[in-house]
């Protein structure tokens, strides 16, 4: 598959392009390779690369934006991995087809969607909240206070 032929040429899209044609040489042979993905992690890779996402830094917190129009609650999970990476996730399903309706033309993609973000150390993993409002997700971890500064010790000298 060649995503310069629809007019994305990143390289994101040209990475996964080769990701893709080794899978499918791998697949049209019988010799197993070590260097080859595995189809879950070029699954994996595409779903990341089609969930653009926006991360804003406040005083007291992160907030990482995601566009899900049309998806439910039910259709996201938010969750952390690893004590220190927030991963977003979820599946956009296809429109049920009613009787007598065809699709003309459908360009809106549908499938898994998914995005991993290493969390810095001062993200407070305990206090994360998410919300969907007008087709926005909107996912806050808040910071942790800075530790406070150390004081002097004071140690008693001897005479041996």
């Amino acid at each position: 598959m060649d995503f310069r032929l629809m007019g994305l040429d990143a390289p994101l899209f040209h990475t996964l392009s080769h990701m893709v044609n080794a899978m499918e040489e791998e697949s049209s042979s019988d010799n197993k390779s070590s260097n080859v993905p595995t189809k879950t992690y070029v699954r994996d890779a595409k779903a990341m690369a089609a969930t653009p996402a926006d991360v804003k830094e406040y005083p007291n917190s992160y907030v990482f934006i995601i566009d899900m129009p049309g998806l439910n609650s039910e259709d996201i999970k938010v969750q952390v991995e690893d004590d220190n990476v927030l991963v977003i996730s979820g599946v956009r399903k296809r429109e049920k087809e009613k009787e007598g309706v065809k699709f003309v033309r459908m360009e809106r993609r549908v499938g898994k969607f998914m995005r991993k973000f290493v969390l810095p150390e001062n993200a407070n993993v305990d206090e994360i909240s998410a919300v969907c409002k007008d087709g926005v997700l909107s996912v806050s971890v808040q910071k942790l206070p800075p530790p406070e500064p150390k004081k002097p010790r004071t140690v008693e000298v001897k005479i041996a």
